[in-house]
């Protein structure tokens, strides 16, 4: 099965570097300049992932992930925002919105092929991850608990995927920062804090039993 890959950049000498340097390799990709013509290839036919440019002539890119995500079977979709905005408030909004990495410009095309093949070898690696009766399928972005499902957010099922995926170690509060925002993104430590309450709350975890806290170290399951 073939994975594509949907660019979204109005500058034409970009969109022809994504285009040209991704049709090299095992993936399929088509790129749009405006939100008008993503949106009907979108509605026809759903991408595994999207290089989204943020300014665009007839939409703002925010909008555009917004959109996309209301939808919660485009979950596994990643998105990828590609940007020349620079600023910490423009890089959180679009982890607060659903994207799942951020890239400035000027970027290496190299490193971003190299983000992308990270994040598709992840797609491809196992969808289920669980303990005891907590089942994690990440594909379909669901959450169960025994027979019941757990509504979490973008933040608690990220969270929740990473201390699951290290299950049995130990992760510190700067590793899960780094890993859900990127070390471009500096966050107080206290926020993964907050995030880790919620989520014991919805898992019914609030003695600690599921996820344990390591004093010193981090937080872990298992």
């Amino acid at each position: 099965m073939s994975y594509l890959i949907y660019s979204v950049e109005d500058d034409a000498d970009i969109s022809h570097i994504i285009n040209a340097t991704l049709s090299k390799t095992k993936y399929e990709v088509a790129t749009f300049s405006n939100a008008k013509d993503f949106f009907e290839a979108f509605n026809h036919r759903k991408p595994n992932m999207i290089l989204l440019d943020l300014m665009l002539p007839d939409m703002d890119g925010m909008d555009i992930i917004k959109e996309i995500r209301k939808d919660k079977n485009n979950n596994s979709i990643q998105i990828i925002i590609i940007s020349a905005k620079r600023l910490l408030m423009d890089k959180v909004d679009g982890f607060d919105y659903g994207a799942d990495d951020y890239i400035e410009k000027p970027f290496d095309i190299l490193e971003l092929l190299s983000r992308i093949n990270s994040k598709v070898r992840r797609f491809y690696s196992s969808h289920i991850l669980t303990y005891n009766d907590l089942v994690l399928n990440t594909e379909k972005y669901t959450c169960k608990k025994g027979e019941q499902n757990i509504e979490l957010t973008n933040m608690e099922f990220e969270l929740l995927k990473i201390l699951l995926s290290n299950l049995g170690k130990p992760v510190s509060r700067d590793e899960i920062i780094s890993d859900i925002y990127g070390n471009s993104i500096a966050l107080e430590t206290r926020s993964v804090d907050m995030h880790i309450n919620s989520l014991r709350k919805k898992l019914d975890d609030r003695s600690g039993n599921i996820i344990r806290t390591i004093y010193g170290m981090g937080y872990k399951i298992g």
